[in-house]
């Protein structure tokens, strides 16, 4: 069996791409990197990966995942700022996801922040 393909739409393997920020071997480099990286914890279930990742001024006390969700493909739109040397980014994505027989997406413009060395989410508006 071949080596699953990392949610987040890169062609990558898991191993190769997320996973290696989901189990703290590496951590992203840009803003697209960790949104990327925090679509595919939505899409494998990882809620602590995500809670890591959210700012602690906007990040909720728990956060529970609907295990009925499953995402099924990540567009990313535009990228703003973000780099590997910026303070701040934003990124604008569609996530397509179904519930039961049930198609949907979320359209957001996420805002990130680099502090420390390291990326954070700090919020997102919803676009649709």
């Amino acid at each position: 069996m071949p080596p699953r393909r990392c949610p987040c739409g890169t062609g990558l393997t898991y191993a190769e791409c997320c996973g290696r920020l989901h189990d703290g071997t590496a951590t992203a480099g840009t803003a697209e990197q960790l949104m990327r990286s925090r679509y595919s914890a939505f899409a494998v279930g990882d809620a602590g990966y995500l809670l890591a990742t959210w700012h602690p001024t906007t990040r909720p006390h728990t956060l529970d995942l609907d295990p009925e969700v499953r995402w099924t493909g990540l567009d990313v739109l535009s990228t703003s700022g973000g780099s590997l040397l910026a303070a701040e980014g934003t990124v604008e994505f569609r996530a397509q996801h179904r519930v039961g027989r049930v198609a949907g997406a979320q359209h957001e413009l996420s805002r990130f922040v680099r502090e420390g060395g390291r990326w954070f989410y700090l919020d997102g508006t919803s676009l649709s």
